[in-house]
């Protein structure tokens, strides 16, 4: 149980520093094995080499047919000498020693304590090896038969044998350095499994697997709980992420899971895979996906500055537009209220003013004055402009107009009817909105008080036609392009520069223009297309 609830670098250390013991612990054992065995097997060969090269002298065949001892035991005395061995016995056909370290021994058969069988010698004719107990210890022998001249009958059998025990001294010296080497990889293993464990705690960002698990289960229960769709690819283009919105938005069919699928197979237009291509985000475009107009932001995912897939969120634009719209007419209202509240408090002061001094029918003939022409705009809104969010839109600019010392004026020709919902009419509201608060500054700036700003609306033909005249000061031919820019303003102070770059983003994502006609000295004309039909704004990828 202290091995589960230790951390996992700790874990992973004990695992693969345990593992890579065992590893050369057994390589080690296999090593030893195959050390002892070849020695083994090497001795055993140069004991049989010995006793064949002794078994094909002549002189050794005719002292054995002969059974010259004395030479023989001097002979093999010498030659066990020469070879390191530890014993060369020759015996006659019959088994019986006629040479042996032990005098004692000489006379006796061989089979009676050597603890081998010499048959395979004597009768097959064979050399060979054998480890066997023997009247001088365990040794690993080499016997070969003694043939006589003519090569064609067995006469004697010559065994040269090594003790083990010099096989054992030999592994000793060996053993010193297989068990350092044996130390050496243990200790290398434990310091790669250092290495591995920290690399890898690095990679999962000092997480243990608990905590992975339970930032997994909370990631994915706030991704399946959001209100908007997400789904998210790798680097080949193979969903990994969706959530239930997302299924739901799109009209995915939940009975294919489409996690595992290519991008292209579930939506064959999606713009996903060029954000890996130029890694650029897109933040609040706006698409059309199944009929449906959508806000999308996409992200380039990264780990090490390394494109690793994308993300995209989105959710329908007229639920966007709902929010946008009753915003809009929030403001709208703040705006007129806010404006009216504060044009009625001077008139209020000064009919009350006339009252005192006693100027009843001045004061009467302001009041009727201000309800006349508020009542002929209000009646020429109305009957002209259809759509309610336009209309309020110029109510409260006209208010606001009053506040300034301005007048705004709306042609008496203007017509628009209602405006398709499909298309962003809180946009535009803020488009036009800008363009007369923008009229407004530059007549006030220019003229002062008393100057006037017209507007003219028509949706006469495919497009809707705004045109808001002012009387500043003009603008050149090399400010025209620049007015557009985010920031750019004549005036100073952080709040200007925006409601112009507003307006020509309203003009790109609409898909329609808009034209400056200017005289120095004399006003500006701000002339905005806008097509009516919807069509304009498809053909845009998630």
């Amino acid at each position: 149980m202290l091995f589960f609830k230790s951390t996992l670098k700790n874990r992973m250390i004990a695992v693969l520093g345990i593992i890579g013991a065992l590893q050369t612990g057994i390589i080690g054992l296999v090593a030893w094995s195959y050390l002892t065995n070849a020695l083994s097997d090497q001795i055993g060969q140069r004991a049989l080499k010995v006793a064949q090269t002794i078994a094909a002298m002549p002189s050794v065949v005719l002292a054995v047919e002969n059974e010259d001892t004395t030479f023989l035991n001097e002979l093999s005395y010498q030659l066990a000498k020469t070879n390191n061995a530890r014993f060369i016995v020759i015996g006659n056909r019959h088994g019986i020693r006629l040479a042996h370290p032990n005098q004692k021994k000489i006379g006796l058969s061989m089979a009676d304590d050597d603890g081998d069988d010499n048959a395979p010698a004597l009768i097959a004719g064979e050399g060979y090896i054998s480890k066997a107990e023997g009247s001088l210890g365990l040794t690993m022998r080499g016997k070969a038969p003694i043939f006589d001249l003519t090569g064609e009958q067995v006469v004697g059998v010559v065994s040269v044998g090594y003790l083990l025990d010099q096989v054992d001294a030999t592994i000793h010296r060996y053993s010193t350095v297989l068990l350092l080497v044996i130390g050496l990889m243990i200790v290398g293993s434990i310091i790669v499994a250092i290495i591995i464990a920290s690399r890898f705690k690095q990679a999962i960002f000092g997480l243990e697997p608990e905590q992975i698990a339970q930032l997994v289960e909370e990631q994915d229960a706030t991704l399946q709980s959001i209100r908007e769709g997400v789904i998210a690819v790798n680097r080949e283009g193979i969903i990994t992420t969706l959530n239930k919105k997302a299924i739901e938005t799109l009209g995915i069919d939940q009975s294919n899971a489409a996690v595992g699928q290519h991008i292209s197979s579930v939506l064959p237009e999606s713009g996903m895979l060029s954000i890996i291509e130029s890694g650029e985000p897109q933040f609040d475009r706006e698409i059309w996906l199944n009929g449906r107009a959508m806000i999308v932001n996409r992200l380039p995912l990264k780990i090490d500055a390394e494109i690793t897939g994308v993300v995209s969120s989105f959710r329908p634009k007229n639920e966007v537009d709902l929010v946008s719209q009753k915003l809009s007419r929030i403001q709208t209202l703040a705006d007129s209220l806010r404006s009216q509240a504060h044009e009625y408090s001077n008139k209020l002061h000064t009919i009350a003013g006339l009252i005192q001094l006693g100027a009843n029918e001045e004061a009467l003939n302001i009041i009727g004055h201000e309800t006349e022409v508020h009542q002929a705009l209000i009646r020429q809104l109305m009957d002209n402009i259809q759509d309610p969010l336009i209309a309020g839109c110029l109510l409260g600019k006209y208010s606001r107009a009053r506040e300034m010392g301005l007048l705004l004026t709306v042609e008496k020709e203007s017509h628009l009817d209602f405006i398709d919902n499909a298309l962003p009419k809180e946009q535009l509201v803020s488009g036009l909105g800008n363009l007369i608060d923008n009229a407004l500054e530059a007549t006030l700036n220019h003229k002062g008080s008393g100057g006037t700003v017209s507007v003219s609306i028509t949706d006469i033909g495919n497009d809707l036609i705004f045109e808001v005249e002012d009387q500043g000061g003009g603008i050149t031919k090399a400010e025209r392009d620049q007015v557009f820019e985010k920031g750019y303003s004549s005036k100073t102070g952080d709040e200007h520069g925006i409601g112009l770059h507003l307006v020509k983003q309203l003009v790109n994502q609409w898909g329609g223009s808009i034209t400056i006609d200017s005289s120095m000295g004399k006003g500006s004309r701000f002339t905005l297309y806008l097509p009516k039909s919807s069509s304009a704004l498809t053909g845009r990828q998630l």
